[in-house]
């Protein structure tokens, strides 16, 4: 249960976000990843130093087209735990026609995270390689809405509240919640979806 009005408009908001991606791609290869920390750096790594680790992934996604190339957005949630630390949430969004293997993808931005980004201190987590009963990430075909209706539940537990980091003092504008910017229609390649369709919280 989303537990306040912003959770909901940021549901909300990022199921747009994922329509419009659908109405532009007529398959979406749906990659999920999760970002950490191994132990003992997961006890002392800062909210600043993994926000910047964090940042530094995205700013070279250019530098980085065997990784990323073919990506057309993307949702992350950041959070903390005593027993995680800060970790982080992440869905990529890739243009299916032109990237099939999500669990290659997912293990390829993990190793880029571990390997390049946090100096061997990082770790990863490939959902593909976990069984979901109720499973909405990998190959997403505009007509599946069995699929996009179990990613809106998955989506709807980063928009939660719970587990919210509070923006980081030397930098207002970091939020505990990041996507991309809502793109612009290609004429609707895929098709838009139908409003009676899609997750609704309770």
């Amino acid at each position: 249960m989303l537990n306040s009005k912003n959770s909901n408009k940021r549901l909300e908001s990022t199921k747009k976000y994922i329509d419009k991606l659908q109405e532009n791609n007529s398959k979406l290869n749906v990659v999920r990843v999760d970002l950490a920390y191994k132990k003992p750096h997961s006890d002392d790594v800062t909210l600043e130093e993994a926000t910047k680790d964090l940042e530094r992934m995205f700013n070279n996604r250019r530098s980085k087209p065997t990784i990323f190339q073919d990506q057309v957005g993307y949702v992350c949630k950041k959070e903390y735990t005593k027993k995680r630390g800060v970790h982080f949430h992440a869905y990529f969004f890739y243009d299916g026609q032109k990237v099939q293997r999500s669990a290659f993808k997912a293990d390829q931005i993990g190793q880029y995270w571990s390997e390049h980004i946090t100096k061997e201190k990082g770790s990863y987590h490939n959902c593909h390689r976990t069984k979901y009963k109720k499973n909405g990430i990998g190959m997403l075909k505009y007509k599946d809405e069995e699929k996009r209706i179990n990613l809106d539940s998955a989506i709807s537990y980063l928009c939660k509240d719970e587990q919210d980091i509070e923006p980081i003092k030397t930098n207002k504008k970091d939020r505990a919640f990041t996507r991309g910017t809502l793109p612009k229609s290609k004429g609707k390649i895929g098709r838009p979806r139908c409003s009676n369709n899609s997750f609704t919280s309770s």
